[in-house]
C-alpha cells in the first residue's frame, strides 16, 4: 500500500514545496491530503529518472521510499543531483538490501517475486547508488530490523557537479 502525504506535517511552515509522483492517482490522493492540512503545495505528476525541472532548481530534495521503485534508480539519482543546487542538499529515507551475507542472498533470490507482487525492490543498495550518481554523504543513521532503512543526507559533489542527464 502506498501512503501519499506521510511527510507533509514535518515540512516548515510556509515552505514552497513540489512534489512529483509517476502516477496520476498518488497525485490526486496526495493534493487532497495536503487540501486537508491547508497546504498549498505544488504537486504534479513526473518521473525521478526525467525531472522536468531546471539544473540547480531546489534548496532541498527529499525522498522518502522512492528508489525501491525506480526502474533505473542511479538514473533518476542523478537527476536529483541535476536538481538540486550545489549549496543544497538532499534527504533519503529508503529500506535497502541487508548487508549480512545468508539475509541479503535471500533478498537478492526473493526480488524477482516481492517486486510482481509489491512493485518495489528489496535488494536495492541505495547508499552505493547515491554515492555513484556523484552526491556526497554527508550522513547516514540505520533504523529498523537490521538496519534495513536508511536515512541518508547527501549534498551534490564538487567533482559530480556537471552531472547532467543522459
Amino acid at each position: 500500500m502506498r501512503h501519499t502525504g506521510n511527510n507533509f506535517p514535518y515540512y516548515p511552515p510556509g515552505a514552497d514545496v513540489t512534489g512529483i509522483d509517476i502516477a496520476e492517482k498518488m497525485i490526486d490522493i496526495a493534493r487532497g491530503n495536503a487540501m486537508k492540512l491547508g497546504l498549498k503545495f505544488n504537486l504534479q505528476e513526473g518521473d525521478a529518472q526525467s525531472l522536468k525541472f531546471p539544473d540547480n532548481s531546489f534548496n532541498t530534495v527529499v525522498a522518502t521510499f522512492v528508489f525501491c521503485s525506480v526502474p533505473d534508480p542511479i538514473k533518476g539519482l542523478k537527476e536529483i543531483h541535476r536538481v538540486v543546487k550545489p549549496d543544497g542538499q538532499v534527504l533519503f529515507l529508503e529500506h535497502v538490501r541487508i548487508d549480512k551475507p545468508v539475509i541479503g542472498w535471500i533478498m537478492d533470490r526473493m526480488n524477482v517475486i516481492v517486486v510482481r507482487i509489491f512493485g518495489a525492490n528489496i535488494n536495492r543498495q541505495t547508499v552505493e547508488n547515491v554515492k555513484k550518481a556523484g552526491l556526497q554523504i554527508e550522513s547516514l543513521e540505520h533504523f529498523g530490523p537490521m538496519k534495513m532503512v536508511k536515512m541518508i543526507i547527501a549534498k551534490p559533489s564538487k567533482i559530480g557537479a556537471s552531472v547532467r542527464r543522459t
